[in-house]
């Protein structure tokens, strides 16, 4: 029986709902996002309907022409929220975690199989709530109305990283 792919295991809807969030946030029109890609409208239409074989290097892509963060709507994606994309995208939340995890690998290692499943879950859940009370005091210190916020949307960028040839 062969391994199943994330394609196997992921609804294709979940990544299309996950990619059509986050488009539509930066207001863009599919046909910019294909062009942008650079990819043809016909490609881009099934690829953003979640069809066919899952590319990360596609999802990079498109998160790099949309402004948005590649492992945000692959955690969209895995946690069924296409709303995470768009919000994780401005304050890089998922590279933050990851960075974090990376970190805490380089100084665990190994010795992370010591600890039991309950534990990993407690300081998790811990960690969150303390996110979420923080979210709930700034919405009183800045309420969303008064949140600043970026009054355009970015138009698809191609090749805007000069270190990236």
């Amino acid at each position: 029986m062969p391994t199943p792919t994330f394609s196997d295991t992921i609804p294709p809807e979940r990544l299309s709902a996950t990619l059509k969030a986050v488009r539509k946030a930066r207001n863009l029109k599919a046909k910019d996002v294909a062009a942008a890609m650079p990819m043809a409208s016909r490609s881009y239409e099934r690829f953003e309907a979640g069809e066919g074989e899952f590319s990360f290097a596609k999802v990079r892509r498109f998160a790099e022409v949309t402004r948005s963060d590649p492992f945000g709507i692959l955690f969209a994606v895995l946690i069924n929220s296409p709303g995470f994309a768009v919000s994780s995208a401005a304050n890089r939340l998922t590279p933050l975690f990851l960075l974090t995890l990376e970190e805490f690998d380089g100084e665990a290692g190994e010795d992370i199989a010591l600890l039991d499943g309950t534990t990993i879950l407690r300081v998790f859940s811990d960690a969150f709530r303390t996110l979420a009370a923080e979210i709930a005091r700034r919405k009183i210190v800045e309420p969303p109305d008064e949140t600043p916020s970026d009054p355009s949307p970015p138009s698809p960028a191609v090749d805007e990283d000069p270190e990236d040839p």
